[in-house]
């Protein structure tokens, strides 16, 4: 049984630039480390993103333990300076009740869930999913709809539509990369207000123009100075800026496109200093020298990125 925080006040919405987490691994039989998340959480809040995002497609949740993904998120939430989000994606309804259950009892301030991965389901049976779980959280945390059919069922617009006008839910992260779906989500009549959040980093400046309450940026892991940067420069109608940090998104995603998700991202992350560990299935011969030099280009980028910030703040 969920209970609502009650001494709390109810959150305003999801809005602004929020990173998406990888989740760093030890050497040994690919567990989490949970010090080293404990160390990205810091270098994330002190980036000054509006918040976090814990194990979604980034957070390479599907690697994780449920007893581990519990735990990480406990003590991340415990020492973040800034809001969480928690990924609850699981392949069963029981699995995703169970985790939100952990969640609501850290702190998280909402939830993220995808349709149930690997089998095809029907739209009906996604709402269905969707519903249940609604009904199972009790109104205890926002609950996002995490469209991102790259990985497993879509949401049809129509079931979107159904489920973010009955009240159940605060909005969607869309990280389907389709400008028309995310267009067709702006145009959505509800009955209260909507978390409409970009969830694909090459549509985040246009998203932005169009008026989307925010983003959840895996890019933002890696180099949130460049993803805040053009958030501002955008916000702040400087065409000349938003174009300059835009092209330079684009040349960090051409590099990490080369790469499963979430490899180059961690790539950068360890290229910073973070300790990320080593990807769930080692590199290639090719691959490995592609991420050599994709962490020698980093490495020689990264001042001019962050030179451009600090410009942006002046």
């Amino acid at each position: 049984m969920f209970r609502r925080r009650q001494a709390e006040p109810e959150p305003p919405g999801f809005r602004g630039l929020w990173a998406a987490a990888v989740t760093p691994h030890r050497r040994e039989r690919h567990e989490a480390d949970h010090a080293a998340m404990l160390e990205l959480v810091d270098r994330l809040a002190k980036s000054g993103v509006d918040g976090i995002v814990l194990l979604g497609a980034t957070g390479e949740f599907i690697n994780v333990k449920p007893e581990d993904r519990q735990r990480l998120l406990h003590l991340a939430i415990k020492r973040s300076r800034v809001p969480i989000i928690a990924g609850v994606s699981h392949s069963t309804l029981d699995g995703a009740v169970m985790l939100a259950e952990a969640a609501v009892d850290s702190g998280a301030v909402g939830l993220l869930l995808m349709p149930p991965y690997f089998y095809r389901y029907t739209p009906e049976d996604i709402g269905e999913f969707y519903r249940l779980f609604a009904i199972a959280i009790g109104g205890a945390l926002p609950i996002l709809l995490y469209n991102i059919p790259a990985f497993t069922n879509a949401i049809p617009i129509e079931l979107a539509r159904e489920l973010l006008t009955s009240g159940d839910f605060a909005g969607i992260k869309d990280s389907s990369g389709d400008p028309d779906y995310l267009n067709a989500l702006l145009a959505i009549e509800a009955p209260h207000p909507l978390s409409i959040l970009c969830g694909n980093d090459r549509l985040f400046a246009d998203a932005l123009r169009n008026g989307v309450s925010g983003a959840v940026s895996g890019v933002a892991c890696a180099v949130p100075e460049l993803m805040l940067a053009l958030f501002h420069a955008i916000r702040s109608n400087d065409a000349t800026a938003a174009g300059q940090l835009e092209s330079e998104v684009n040349a960090f995603i051409d590099w990490i496109d080369r790469f499963p998700v979430p490899v180059g991202i961690s790539a950068a992350c360890e290229a910073r200093g973070d300790k990320v560990g080593p990807p769930a299935i080692p590199p290639n011969a090719e691959q490995f020298d592609s991420l050599e030099e994709f962490k020698n280009w980093f490495a020689s980028w990264l001042p001019f990125v962050l030179n451009l910030h600090a410009r942006s703040l002046t």
